[in-house]
């Protein structure tokens, strides 16, 4: 039997074009590259930059998929998983760059 309260029965999580999950990834891409690109000045060298570039090539990732894989829960899994991927990178990165510099 079917529940349509269920949270995987959602339908940002079934029916969706995608359209959200790259809007909500764009602002994390932004949000993440304001505080990491001004951190590549700070020890240890090339961290920072290193995590933007990862965001941003994660963010490339989920415009590709949302191009190339066909409509349904794959393309959109695929797609939370991007956005989860980017908010990681963004933490850990500048997780090690504060521990290092000593906030």
């Amino acid at each position: 039997m079917s529940d349509p309260t269920r949270v995987t029965s959602q339908p940002a999580l079934t029916t969706s074009s995608g359209r959200s999950w790259l809007v909500v990834g764009a602002l994390f891409t932004a949000i993440a590259l304001s505080v990491l690109i001004p951190m590549t000045s700070l020890p240890p060298s090339g961290v920072a930059l290193t995590g933007a570039i990862t965001v941003a090539a994660l963010y490339g990732g989920m415009l590709v998929v949302r191009v190339t894989v066909s409509r349904g829960r794959r393309r959109l899994r695929l797609l939370a998983a991007g956005l989860i991927a980017i908010a990681i990178v963004s933490v850990i990165t500048a997780g090690i760059v504060a521990a290092t510099v000593g906030v």
